[in-house]
């Protein structure tokens, strides 16, 4: 019983950890409310939470990796696929020799495979970090689409550098003509394995409901064992679980083109994810809280294996490998730019130069969250022979170290960056917007003449089909005149007022069924539809 009550109190902090975040007067990240409200936990249970590392790797990662693949904006992904497949391997692979190495030198008692796990596991950055310290600050759109797909895709590379690092360590032999056919097995088979699972899915239910009908609960169910089927598919194959996970929910974007849900199946599954996000993030950093009393309580043990005796060490270390990472993604942004400005030269586009105000907040939203923690925590207990696995502690210490320190150094130093920073100004996409509403509007248009048609060819009510179809055509009509004015700016001037009055009607209908059913005189079932009405209503024109 003491362990649900852990986990409770872990989905209590989550809770409390947004409105704490808000209501503080300066901007403190959420994760770092989640960490000290779990190392109030960790202070106060006097029960621990002991990890399986297989366990915590087939709970969090898998839904985590879907999601970003499934809901990241592809079009903005595949329009700077160069600079994010730069930074997400190119970056990830100097990061992992360059922090391994030098994390084997400055702690010889970490072997050198070990110091090359660690660095693969503080390779991923973590953008919902960034959102958040960059909430109350101006932050380019193009950047934030940068960092996004940098984090799916190095949140893949870095866990499988992690797995030939760990594999090193357990065999204590390393091979590259080996590991480079291991990880074309591992990365091929489990992409492979990630699309296979939701294409095969999504066309199973496609051929169930179009002859049974749709069941909004199964369906929401479905989407959420995907990805750890596609998981357990790609680890039975001795691939990439991660990869299959990441895959599998890029293409559940193209698998949902071609196989419309109902809309109540789509706000329903829309909830439930963002719901499971919030809620996994969250755990892990409240899981790291509650860690670090004991790490930190172990930290003189820990630095012993150093050959020092001053726990004070490891914050220094911790503090060299943070300005190793932010320098060597400061190197890389800074050459890849140099590279990516002279090959638009040589094709005569001229570009300007970005600001170095830019370029270092680029550099220092290299922050290390959710996927960092889970990483470390996947280190195996002991090796083959059933001795302790080398420096596993010190490893999750230092993992421990650079999350917190990144995001402090990133909470302070961005805002600053930022902040009266002239901007670029963004890309509008409201043409391509209102091309694609007018061109939606005729198809309606066309459809409800066609339905009308049909309508009048029964011979019944005739009169009533056309009045009725005229006012659902006179509707799309106007939405097209509208767009195509000289000055759309009125129509969407329009639209809002529009939109606010609507808002004034649902909350003084809302007031009004309210006090209806306090009265009893509507039941709770009418009352239930009337209210997901409203929420309909409300959903449109507040989006």
């Amino acid at each position: 019983m003491e362990i649900v009550s852990i986990v409770l109190f872990f989905l209590l902090a989550v809770v409390v950890s947004g409105a704490v975040s808000r209501m503080l007067p300066v901007s403190v990240p959420t994760p770092l409310v989640q960490i000290l409200l779990g190392a109030v936990i960790g202070l106060s249970a006097s029960h621990r939470v002991e990890l399986d590392p297989d366990l915590f790797l087939l709970l969090f990662l898998p839904p985590l990796l879907f999601l970003d693949g499934w809901r990241i904006p592809k079009d903005a992904l595949f329009k700077d696929v160069a600079t994010v497949t730069e930074l997400a391997f190119g970056l990830v692979l100097m990061t992992v020799l360059g922090v391994g190495f030098l994390a084997h030198w400055l702690i010889p008692a970490m072997p050198l495979a070990v110091g090359l796990a660690l660095a693969a596991v503080i390779s991923p950055t973590d953008p919902i970090a960034v959102s958040a310290i960059a909430a109350r600050v101006p932050f380019p759109r193009r950047l934030m689409h940068i960092l996004e797909g940098e984090s799916l895709l190095n949140d893949a590379s870095g866990l499988v550098c992690l797995r030939f690092a760990v594999a090193a360590a357990l065999t204590g032999s390393f091979s590259a003509s080996s590991a480079i056919l291991s990880f074309l097995w591992t990365a091929g088979i489990g992409l492979a394995a990630g699309v296979a699972v939701t294409l095969g899915v999504s066309f199973a239910m496609s051929r169930f409901t179009r002859r049974w009908g749709e069941d909004i609960g199964a369906q929401i169910l479905v989407s959420l064992l995907i990805p750890f089927g596609a998981y357990q598919l790609a680890e039975h194959l001795h691939a990439s679980g991660i990869l299959a996970a990441v895959s599998a929910g890029v293409t559940m974007t193209f698998a949902e083109i071609s196989r419309q849900a109902m809309a109540a199946t789509r706000m329903r599954r829309n909830s439930v994810w963002d719901m499971i996000q919030f809620t996994l993030n969250g755990v892990i950093f409240v899981l790291l809280g509650e860690q670090l009393p004991a790490i930190l309580g172990d930290a003189r043990h820990t630095v012993a294996i150093t050959g020092h005796d001053n726990p004070w060490w490891l914050g220094l270390y911790t503090i060299i490998i943070v300005a190793a990472l932010a320098g060597l993604r400061l190197l890389w942004v800074m050459v890849s730019l140099k590279l990516t400005l002279l090959k638009r030269r040589r094709q005569g586009v001229s570009a300007p130069k970005p600001q170095i105000r830019l370029i270092l907040a680029m550099s220092f939203a290299g922050v290390r969250g959710a996927i960092t923690l889970a990483g470390v925590m996947t280190l195996p207990l002991t090796l083959h022979d059933g001795t302790p696995f080398p420096a596993r502690d010190l490893a999750i210490f230092l993992s421990a170290g650079v999350i917190l320190l990144s995001m402090l150094v990133a909470s302070v130093a961005l805002p600053v960056l930022l902040k009266g920073l002239d901007l670029p100004p963004e890309p509008s996409e409201q043409a391509e917007e209102d091309s694609a509403r007018i061109a939606l509007a005729e198809a309606a248009i066309r459809a409800v003449e066609q339905q009308q048609k049909d309508w009048s060819d029964t011979g019944s009510q005739a009169d009533l089909y056309a009045e009725v179809g005229g006012q659902v055509m006179d509707a799309y009509r106007e939405r097209i005149e509208g767009l195509r004015e000289e000055n759309p700016q009125t129509l969407r001037n329009r639209a809002r007022l529009v939109s606010t009055l609507h808002l004034v009607a649902v909350k003084a209908q809302r007031q009004l069924m309210h006090d209806l059913l306090r009265e009893r005189r509507i039941g709770s079932e009418i009352a239930r539809k009337l209210t997901r009405e409203l929420d309909l209503v409300e959903t449109r024109h507040r989006g």
